[in-house]
């Protein structure tokens, strides 16, 4: 693929100029912006000063209207484009504008339009594909990707649908990985592909392939927003408030209009403003680490391992929550034992019952007796498979909730004490859940 820049291409001109605006001047637009967001600004002014015009013709009103809708101005677009002179490009990017406000039916009609007005037919059926998955007609998108036949299937953008669609129906993690990683062999700028990639390398814990991917798609334009979210996120994470920022700033850059970022944004400065003490992290870190090591890397008597074994007792950490009286109350265990924990213990600089106080509370009883057998069946299901956020699928890991079980005996309230875990993340499990016809507890 040429460079932007190889080409010296000119935003502006292409934007006020009356000569042909098509898809290669869409393409020509959205490479400059990839190769240097810069020209960003550059697009902004261009479409204010088209704006500034005292009347629009049918042309104009389609060049403006697909601009619009590149700067993230949705509705605007929609507005303008249905002004326009009616033909293939100004319906194809009105569908885009209607699919990006979640109107997936009108998306869909007006793809149709497109393809009847002459627009690329194997584009449409993809993109009216995306606009069934995300309407969740999971099987009618699929349907609609097997009619798809020829050169087409070899293209980034096939092969990034399908895996998209595949994911969305569940049950081939395997064969997702594989569409993404073929669709960026074709297309290594694909942004939907490289976040598609970075978001299954994210759920299995690949922190660094997942930050690598992110990056790469967060750099193409259109901006993916998922890749700009979670790329903060992870960077959060990492404790790098101001490139948090900035990723959260560059979604508002493209789409003013989105709350989830705004509120990123918000909470990202906050945490800037925060005196942040690198000693005492290092020690409370030191202190986790002793605290999680095994009972079993010591050498103690069978008696004293056999009752701490009994008592679930695993870690050094459970020892220093336990008192020296809940210890003599077990079975056949004796002053011998008592001493010999007391010394491990010693060694590492800590003592029996230490932090006491710090013991979770058991989990509340969890009645199964009153839910449906769809519904108990669930219960036990892996956590991943409610396809959470980055940013609540971490906080998930903070609060150490690995099945759907452990997550609804959490209240809301218990949710929103987790770093990061905010308002948009509660509303998103409880829907997620509501799909499965489950709450939290006290909902």
């Amino acid at each position: 693929m040429v460079a932007a820049t190889d080409l010296g291409i000119d935003i502006k001109e292409i934007v006020l100029s009356n000569s042909t605006f098509g898809p290669q001047e869409i393409r020509l637009i959205t490479a400059a912006i990839s190769e240097d967001f810069a020209k960003h600004a550059v697009l902004r002014e261009s479409v204010a000063e088209l704006q500034s015009q005292s009347e629009q013709t049918p042309a104009s009103a389609v060049r403006l209207g697909v601009c619009l809708y590149l700067l993230g101005r949705f509705r605007e677009a929609i507005r303008m484009l249905s002004q326009a002179d009616g033909g293939a490009v100004a319906r194809f990017y009105q569908g885009r504008a209607h699919f990006e406000v979640s109107e997936y039916g009108n998306a869909i009609s007006c793809y149709e339009a497109a393809k009847v007005a002459g627009y690329d037919p194997d584009l449409c059926a993809l993109a009216t594909s995306e606009a069934m998955r995300y309407d969740r007609q999971y099987d009618e998108a699929m349907k609609v990707l097997d009619q798809l036949f020829g050169p087409i299937e070899q293209t980034a953008e096939y092969l990034y649908q399908r895996g998209a669609t595949v994911a969305a129906i569940g049950g081939y993690p395997e064969e997702v990985v594989r569409l993404y990683e073929r669709a960026v062999q074709v297309d290594s700028r694909h942004p939907g592909a490289l976040f598609g990639l970075a978001l299954e390398n994210d759920r299995r814990g690949n922190d660094q392939m997942a930050l690598d991917l992110y990056k790469r798609s967060a750099y193409c334009f259109p901006t993916h927003v998922g890749a700009l979210i979670n790329l903060g996120i992870l960077l959060e994470d990492m404790l790098q408030y101001d490139q948090a920022q900035a990723c959260y700033q560059r979604v508002l850059d493209c789409f003013p209009g989105h709350d989830q970022a705004r509120l990123y944004y918000k909470d990202a400065t906050a945490s800037c403003d925060m005196f942040y003490d690198e000693e005492a992290r290092k020690r409370s870190d030191r202190l986790t680490q002793l605290l999680n090591i095994p009972v079993t890397d010591f050498e103690l008597s069978v008696r004293s391992r056999n009752c701490l074994q009994k008592m679930g007792v695993r870690t050094l950490g459970d020892l220093t929550r336990t008192s020296e009286a809940e210890l003599l109350a077990s079975k056949n265990f004796g002053e011998t034992s008592l001493v010999e924990i007391r010394d491990m213990l010693a060694s590492k600089g800590l003592e029996l019952g230490q932090f006491a106080s710090e013991r979770p509370e058991p989990a509340p009883a969890f009645d199964v007796a009153n839910l449906t057998p769809d519904e108990q069946a669930h219960v036990n299901r892996p956590i991943g498979d409610l396809n959470l956020s980055v940013r609540a699928r971490k906080a998930m890991v903070r609060l150490g909730l690995t099945t759907i079980g452990e997550l609804i005996r959490k209240t809301g309230d218990d949710l929103l004490e987790c770093k990061n875990f905010g308002v948009t993340s509660l509303n998103e499990v409880r829907e997620k859940l509501s799909e499965m016809g489950l709450k939290l507890r006290g909902d």
